[in-house]
């Protein structure tokens, strides 16, 4: 069988021994063990993948860890009032002075050509052009003193950020604070470049950001593979922190159905029934999941010691994907950001999942 005039992996394309991997799956599924979970943000553990054994890399979103900002130079017409995904309605005076909590929302603001304007960043905007500026949060973390340390005229948020005494802290301030609804699929793209732009006075170049990025995305969609018998591979999203002993299996909520299912693939965790976001790892969520390949961030990887560790976690090695230490691994920091680079992330994903049928 080929897929678009790519031969199909061979963990694709043997539906047979997929059932009899299945079927030893079951019988040898092992007593539940429950995970603690804490608070660990998008930061990771250093470690060593294995060698000959390692992922296939994420060349087109690690190579040049950069944006690409819009051709043309943007001009903010202030003030603008908009409304703020916590009901609020915001008025922002001046974008001379920016701080966005999230790297995703560092993302797009950089990407709409007012990188020069931003003071500060989240510890997960990694790219190259915000890497010298100040870490004022981290994660779900925000240091008001911080913020405010560094005077800005205005702060983007996501409905996510916290604690809330420190976001209340910043609006106790006088500082305009704009939140803006956190992404949970392609579908989130362009309302998020809207949202930023409009806040920061810059409405054309928003739209102009969302057609390149939402044309991007499409032309990646086309070139993905289908198979002809209508059986996609199935992916289960595993979040991994080894360190903390964070061991998690993606469920519907995760934030990662949206880009397997562009990338012509099954949320295995989704399907199998896991509502949530995440759900401790046992073997037997893995068994139900059954899935052919595993999605991980490459921090998370190199926290369990690279695939030697990944397939020593309970039920692991017992999945299709463990037997053939099938994995993709994507760069933290754009996994799940839904914006102007997502594009690139879909390519890995689709270039790493479909790599043995070229």
């Amino acid at each position: 069988m080929r897929w678009n005039d790519r031969t199909v992996p061979s963990v694709l394309s043997q539906p047979s021994a997929r059932s009899v991997r299945r079927f030893r799956l079951v019988g040898a599924a092992l007593t539940a063990f429950t995970v603690a979970l804490v608070a660990t943000g998008c930061g990771g553990d250093s470690g060593s993948p294995s060698g000959k054994d390692a992922p296939a890399k994420a060349e087109t979103a690690a190579a040049a860890d950069r944006v690409e900002p819009l051709a043309s130079t943007p001009r903010p017409e202030l003030p603008v009032t908009v409304p703020s995904a916590d009901g609020r309605k915001v008025t922002v005076d001046s974008a001379d002075r920016i701080v966005p909590l999230t790297g995703s929302l560092s993302e797009i603001v950089y990407t709409l050509g007012l990188g020069g304007e931003v003071v500060a960043r989240d510890v997960t905007a990694t790219f190259e052009q915000a890497e010298k500026l100040p870490v004022v949060t981290r994660g779900h973390d925000v240091s008001a003193e911080s913020v405010l340390s560094l005077k800005p005229t205005v702060v983007l948020a996501e409905t996510v950020s916290g604690p809330a005494e420190s976001i209340q802290q910043i609006r106790d301030a006088g500082i305009p604070l704009v939140v803006v609804k956190t992404a949970k699929g392609l579908d989130d793209v362009g309302a998020r470049i809207d949202a930023v732009a409009e806040a920061l006075g810059v409405p054309a170049s928003g739209a102009e950001l969302k057609k390149r990025t939402q044309d991007r995305i499409a032309a990646v969609q086309k070139d993905v593979p289908r198979p002809a018998d209508g059986e996609k591979p199935r992916v289960a999203f595993l979040y991994l922190r080894g360190t903390a002993s964070v061991y998690l299996l993606g469920g519907a909520d995760s934030g990662a159905s949206s880009l397997l299912e562009a990338a012509g693939a099954v949320d295995a965790g989704k399907e199998s029934g896991l509502k949530k976001d995440f759900t401790a790892i046992t073997s037997e969520a893995l068994a139900k999941a059954a899935p052919d390949a595993i999605l991980v961030m490459s921090k998370g990887l190199d926290s369990v010691g690279g695939i030697d560790g990944l397939v020593k976690i309970p039920g692991v090695a017992q999945t299709p994907a463990g037997m053939d230490r099938r994995v993709v691994s994507v760069p933290d920091g754009v996994l799940l950001n839904y914006g102007p680079r997502t594009d690139e992330v879909l390519t890995s994903l689709v270039d790493q999942l479909y790599a043995n049928g070229k």
